[in-house]
């Protein structure tokens, strides 16, 4: 159900941000074709049961084609459909996300997304890269949850899920420093888990 801002009557839109699980660095393997390491294996199913433990259930998945988004992808939405047997979400592969300048970030974001018989998406999780993504939640966020805000300020690790709420009618609508960050959620926060800022 999509969330409403009470004091001015419009539904709210959410856009989860997440930063694809740590991906390994094989030899003679292209950047885009790079897979999850171990460790991003195990921290993409922990952050899908996050999503579906607080009920951040997305109504379109946008995610960026290469391997290591599209493994996370595969991995949260399986943790996702433990949690919430016959819901299918569409997802998109959209190549404008995979090395993208923020501006093209914000671009697909602003796409009128819809999902089943023409019904708006007000729920979008794009899953991506840095420094894309940390460049692209610093732009768009004012205010928030404080504790939030220092973590992200520190680092967007692998496997980082930033939750950014907008009082918007529209995608189109949706401006730097228009958003309110929720949350931002780490997959060391949830099990201790070692993280860095490697790609």
């Amino acid at each position: 159900m999509p969330r409403t801002d009470s004091d001015r009557g419009i539904e709210m839109l959410r856009l989860m941000l997440l930063r694809h699980a740590k991906a390994a660095w094989p030899r003679d393997v292209q950047d885009q074709d790079r897979p999850l390491a171990e460790r991003g294996r195990k921290a993409a199913p922990l952050m899908g049961a996050y999503l579906a433990q607080e009920n951040l259930l997305p109504d379109l998945a946008i995610v960026s084609p290469a391997a290591r988004t599209r493994q996370t992808w595969d991995l949260v939405n399986a943790a996702l459909g433990k949690a919430f047997p016959g819901e299918t979400i569409p997802v998109v592969y959209e190549p404008r996300i995979y090395e993208a300048k923020v501006e093209d970030l914000l671009h697909v974001i602003q796409d009128e997304h819809a999902v089943q018989d023409n019904r708006p998406a007000h729920s979008l999780l794009l899953v991506g890269h840095n420094p894309g993504f940390e460049e692209l939640a610093h732009m768009l966020v004012s205010h928030g949850d404080r504790y939030a805000f220092a973590r992200l300020s520190q680092k967007y690790p692998t496997g980082g899920l930033a939750v950014i709420d907008f009082n918007v009618g529209s995608w189109a609508e949706v401006t730097p420093r228009s958003g309110r960050l929720d949350r931002f959620i780490t997959p060391r926060a949830l099990e201790g888990m070692a993280e860095d800022n490697e790609d």
